[in-house]
C-alpha cells in the first residue's frame, strides 16, 4: 500500500519527538476505524499499541491520578447522567500508547473517554465540572508535562 503524504508527515512528526493525543472516540467500531487509519502511518509490526496501566509515569508527573477516569461528553452527561456514550460497548475507558524505541510515548489514545470536553466544558455545568473537569485536568496536566519532558 502506498504511503500518503499525510501518513508520512505524521510518522515523521512523532519519530522526530512529536507527541500526538487522540481523544473522544467511543466503542469498538470507532477503535477499529481509528486503528486502521493510524496503521497507515505507523504499521503494527514496527509500532505496537500498548495499554497503559495507572502505574505508568504519564499518570504521576505532578497531579495525583488514582484511577483512569471515564470523562463523558457534556451532552451525554446532562441528558443521561451516564459516563459511557455507547452503553456496554464503551463502558471501559482505555488509555493506550505507541512508544518509540526508547519507551517514550509518541501517540497517546484515550478511548471511551472525552478529556477534551473535560477541559472545554468546565464552565458549562457545575456538577460536570466537579465530577469530571477536575479529573480531566489532572490527567491533562500530567500528559502535558510528560510530553515536554520525555
Amino acid at each position: 500500500m502506498p504511503v500518503r503524504d499525510d501518513d508520512a508527515a505524521l510518522r515523521d512528526y512523532v519519530l522526530k519527538g512529536g507527541f500526538f493525543w487522540a481523544d473522544d472516540f467511543w466503542g469498538e467500531y470507532a477503535w477499529q476505524v481509528w486503528e486502521s487509519q493510524l496503521r497507515k502511518a505507523l504499521p503494527s509490526g514496527e509500532y505496537p499499541i500498548v495499554d497503559l496501566s495507572i502505574d505508568h509515569p504519564v499518570f504521576h508527573m505532578l497531579m495525583r491520578v488514582p484511577e483512569i477516569p471515564q470523562i463523558p461528553g457534556l451532552g451525554v452527561w446532562l441528558s443521561t447522567r451516564q459516563t459511557s456514550e455507547r452503553g456496554a460497548d464503551s463502558a471501559v475507558p482505555h488509555v493506550r500508547a505507541i512508544n518509540d524505541a526508547h519507551g517514550r510515548i509518541m501517540v497517546l489514545m484515550t478511548h471511551n473517554s472525552d478529556y477534551g470536553d473535560g477541559f472545554e466544558e468546565e464552565g458549562s455545568d457545575r456538577s460536570y465540572f466537579e465530577r469530571f473537569s477536575v479529573r480531566a485536568y489532572g490527567v491533562g496536566i500530567n500528559v502535558l508535562l510528560y510530553s515536554m519532558t520525555h
